[in-house]
């Protein structure tokens, strides 16, 4: 599955397992390729993070309800009401401004 984002495809990173979503994108000192999506969670923390990240937070249908970009390491992001998925990008000058206009994050299946 992937994100549509000025004529790219963003890979999806399902962070679903107590590793994936420990590790997300901590560690990591070059910016990512691919979106991490955690679900069913409602606050984010930037700790040991390398770099700057952008996070968008949504509903269950995915419709955007918070965004924050340009967010810190050694950040907290405490819990928001109704939030289900917190997605999590490299940091990039266009991506929020740009979701925030669609006001949805639509997901993609791949093509076969």
């Amino acid at each position: 599955m992937y994100i549509e984002f000025e004529k790219k495809k963003i890979p999806i990173l399902y962070c679903n397992t107590f590793i994936k979503r420990l590790i997300g994108m901590s560690f990591k000192r070059e910016k990512q390729n691919w979106v991490y999506c955690f679900p069913k969670c409602n606050s984010i923390h930037t700790f040991f993070m390398f770099q700057s990240i952008d996070v968008v937070m949504t509903d269950i249908n995915n419709h955007i309800l918070y965004t924050y970009e340009n967010v810190k390491p050694n950040h907290i992001i405490l819990p928001r009401k109704d939030v289900y998925y917190t997605y999590e990008f490299s940091h990039n000058e266009n991506i929020i401004n740009t979701l925030k206009q669609e006001n949805i994050i639509t997901i993609k299946n791949k093509e076969g």
